[in-house]
């Protein structure tokens, strides 16, 4: 990808956007459960708000909010396309 910055999906700020490149070192179940979700290739991610207890970050994808932990979201590589 030309003109991108990749880092994993916890970097990217709130309000950005950015899109899926990979999912690192997540068990079979959960990996399964995150495409069912709308995680897969260049799918397009909203960073939209911390929780009021920030262990948790609402992102939205593909037309669903759904919300990770900090140590979910550091697994999942995405590319800001500038």
């Amino acid at each position: 990808m030309n003109n991108s910055e990749v880092m994993t999906l916890n970097n990217v700020p709130i309000g950005g956007r950015c899109y899926l490149n990979n999912i690192v070192n997540i068990d079979t179940d959960r990996i399964k459960r995150l495409y069912d979700l709308g995680f897969v290739n260049n799918a397009e991610i909203k960073v939209l708000f911390k929780s009021m207890s920030n262990n948790a970050v609402a992102y939205k994808i593909r037309g669903s909010v759904i919300a990770l932990r900090d140590n979910d979201a550091k697994k999942i590589i995405v590319s800001l396309r500038r």
